[in-house]
């Protein structure tokens, strides 16, 4: 079991008023699986994906992560969790502009102390991993949309997480860029990658192979398909 989470909750104050973002959320998710969190805004999907990578901390509830309580740790604890086990995907790509592809690529790693040359090296085989082997030298402005989340995935790969984290990952691409976003991430998963996404397009979602749906910060519906091309 690569991730275990037990009563999850997460409750912001707003003034007088208690919001209960995540209310009790129960789930576990095996090494390998393809999972996407559906929900109409407010169901609690980023706030889940939130804590899932360890960007936030629960209210209560437990959260084991490749065998690690996670839950209780403190911020310079989950910041290196963070680098060693998560490899996050964003909508909005979060690239450096006047740095390469593979100066990109390399950031993680320049966090975890890596050796410049072996950084380059796992550098490299992330990009050539995504198909932009040609594409190194390139600054993002000089890249198209679909070719700046390629190196946002590979961003992602390059500590050869255990867990893929996308957030809408499609949400600034066209259709046609789209899909082939997701047949990247159909491969990766094919690879052995874990993969969890958080989506409101039924089109996305397909792409896996569970989908969990969330309503007022619960887990209303969990299903899951045989085949690799599930249908939510």
């Amino acid at each position: 079991m690569l991730i275990s989470i037990s009563e999850l909750r997460k409750f912001y104050r707003m003034g007088e008023i208690e919001v209960r973002a995540l209310d009790g959320v129960d789930l576990e998710v095996d090494a390998g699986d393809y999972l996407a969190i559906m929900g109409p805004s407010g169901s609690g999907k980023s706030t889940l994906m939130n804590l899932i990578g360890c960007l936030d901390t629960p209210t209560s509830g437990e959260y084991i992560l490749n065998r690690q309580a996670v839950s209780g740790l403190d911020d310079t604890e989950l910041a290196h969790i963070r680098n060693r086990e998560i490899g996050f995907v964003f909508q909005t790509f979060n690239l450096l502009r006047r740095a390469t592809a593979l100066a990109n690529v390399e950031l993680p790693l320049i966090y975890a102390r890596m050796p410049a040359a072996k950084r380059r090296q796992q550098a490299l085989e992330a990009l050539d991993r995504v198909g932009l082997g040609d594409r190194v030298k390139h600054q993002p402005n000089e890249l198209s949309g679909g070719q700046r989340q390629r190196v946002a995935v590979a961003r992602a790969l390059v500590n050869r997480p255990s867990i893929l984290l996308a957030d809408e990952p499609t949400g600034n691409l066209d259709s046609k860029t789209s899909e082939e976003i997701m047949s990247l991430f159909d491969e990766l998963n094919s690879a052995g990658n874990t993969i969890v996404l958080v989506t409101h397009e039924k089109d996305i979602a397909k792409h896996a192979r569970r989908t969990i749906r969330l309503l007022d910060g619960r887990v209303v519906s969990d299903g899951r398909r045989d085949d690799s091309r599930a249908q939510p």
